[in-house]
């Protein structure tokens, strides 16, 4: 499962689509993993062999994708059955978690979230950004804390200016506490984790994109956002 992280910790979790990913990541002072297959696209649900090939490689704790379509709704039957087989073994590996989000128009799908995560009880839940597409988030938030599995909410804090997206974040973590942490992601740069950290109790952030270099997760930029996350400066 990997090495726990305390609650009052500082995070830094990055996306890795290869092991190369998770090893550069690890190398370069991550402290979680989202593995992923095609991040272009916002995620989807990676091979099981690459979970396994990154769980034999490094010891971050891992969240693991569960996503098979565009959007956040999920009416294929087909798609449903691969979720939970997917769930089941996952569960089996003791990975740290999974990420998902399903909605029914702009509310939270709680019968459809609960029907996967049944296939993998043990697993802890980061929400992802179907959040966003919510309604009322207060509500929203609210709904998901009935999933007891449920303990991040990933979120950029919505589309306005920077103060308006860090008062919506110091909002929802509010809200969120505490059985949820708010994990901030989305169009998250060094700057925006400097306000953060000074201006709200989030402590934990999600970088994919800003980590890499001609595609690849590179150490040496990892590092620079761990240092940012552990308020570490030159």
């Amino acid at each position: 499962m990997g090495k726990e992280i305390e609650n009052d910790s500082c995070v830094l979790e990055v996306i890795a689509c290869s092991v190369e990913d998770a090893v550069e990541a690890e190398n370069g002072g991550a402290n979680r993993l989202e593995v992923v297959r095609d991040l272009a696209s916002g995620g989807y649900t990676p091979p099981l062999e690459l979970v396994r090939q990154i769980r034999s490689r490094v010891m971050l704790p891992l969240r693991v994708m569960l996503r098979e379509q565009a959007g956040y709704g999920l009416t294929e039957v087909i798609a449903v059955e691969k979720l939970c087989c997917v769930a089941n073994e996952l569960n089996r590996m003791n990975v740290d978690g999974v990420v998902l989000g399903f909605l029914s128009g702009d509310e939270i799908d709680m019968e459809m979230t609960r029907k996967i995560l049944s296939c993998a009880p043990k697993l802890k839940v980061t929400f992802h950004h179907a959040f966003e597409d919510t309604n009322e988030k207060p509500a929203a938030i609210n709904e998901i804390k009935r999933i007891g599995q449920v303990d991040r909410i990933l979120s950029h804090g919505g589309t306005g200016t920077v103060w308006e997206r860090i008062g919506n974040l110091t909002l929802y973590a509010e809200t969120a506490k505490p059985e949820i942490r708010i994990l901030a992601g989305g169009r998250i740069d060094l700057e925006m984790i400097n306000l953060l950290r000074q201006n709200t109790k989030i402590r934990e952030f999600h970088i994919g994109s800003a980590v890499r270099e001609n595609g690849h997760v590179s150490a040496n930029r990892v590092e620079m956002f761990a240092k940012a996350v552990r308020g570490v400066y030159a």
